[in-house]
């Protein structure tokens, strides 16, 4: 089977509202952080959606409410304002919204893309000598790809907030425990998502016990295998600019949706940018 549907996560719980709020509580102290700089700043939505979120109630799933999201959140930065915020878009029905948000914002310079977000940024030539920045990445699955996240690191610029899908990536891991029964589709998106077949490792034999159990192909518990084997490849890419602490997002159930994590982009800005973010974490 090469085509099969990708398991995603279901949208608008509490997590929704959680990760939200980080992401706004982040970009607040970094605008501050950044205000006397002489750098430009920008701000960049690789999934960008609507600019609205719907929350269903947890009472009544026919009661639906409507919060800001990420990119308006963004937009609404007044202490100081992104010089350039940018909105990446797949879906041209959602791009439509965004330019009605846009035009409610004529004082800022926002810049909507019609485009696969990896495409794009791994397109972005920019004078990052000049620029610094946030970027955004909340995909609703596992769109995001290494190559991707390579690219980015090498500006040497943005800070990343990364939502690492958790619940998608373990829905794809067969319950036999053997490696050759993965999906021959679903095997080609996780090569892409760790940039190789290190995924794979889940089914290692391990006599020292760090990531499964004493027998061979076992996987670890929960999600902590997989979180470990893309936090080391985070690590050998970004060193000192990865922060080792992050944020499990759940949904109403306590079932663990995505890992909330955070990159430095400039490494001359790992401690004020970690202090910043680990304690927004630490605040929840």
């Amino acid at each position: 089977m090469d085509h099969v549907s990708e398991p995603t996560a279901s949208y608008g719980g509490p997590w929704t509202q959680e990760k939200l709020d980080i992401l706004k509580a982040y970009l607040d102290a970094y605008t501050t952080a950044l205000k006397n700089q002489s750098f430009s700043l920008v701000y960049i939505d690789a999934f960008a959606g609507t600019g609205h979120v719907e929350l269903a109630s947890q009472d009544d799933p026919d009661v639906v409410t409507f919060i800001r999201g990420s990119v308006t959140i963004a937009a609404e930065i007044n202490n100081r304002p992104f010089d350039q915020l940018i909105f990446v878009e797949k879906d041209q029905d959602r791009c439509n919204e965004l330019t009605d948000l846009k035009n409610s914002y004529p004082d800022r310079d926002i810049q909507i893309e019609n485009s696969d977000a990896n495409n794009f940024l791994r397109e972005l030539h920019w004078d990052w000598e000049r620029w610094r920045g946030v970027l955004f990445l909340d995909p609703f699955a596992t769109q995001v790809e290494w190559s991707t996240i390579e690219t980015v690191a090498g500006f040497n610029a943005l800070d990343i907030w990364i939502l690492f899908p958790v619940f998608a990536i373990s829905r794809m891991l067969p319950k036999s425990r053997r490696p050759e029964d993965v999906v021959e589709g679903w095997a080609a998106r996780l090569s892409k998502v760790f940039g190789d077949e290190s995924w794979r490792d889940l089914y290692s034999e391990s006599p020292q016990g760090e990531l499964f159990g004493d027998v061979g192909h076992e996987r670890a518990p929960g999600v902590d295998g997989l979180l470990q084997i893309y936090k080391g490849k985070l690590v050998e890419l970004f060193g000192e600019r990865f922060m080792q602490q992050s944020l499990i997002l759940r949904n109403s159930k306590n079932a663990p949706l995505f890992d909330f994590l955070f990159c430095v982009g400039n490494a001359k800005g790992i401690v004020p940018a970690k202090r910043i973010a680990e304690h927004i974490l630490k605040g929840l």
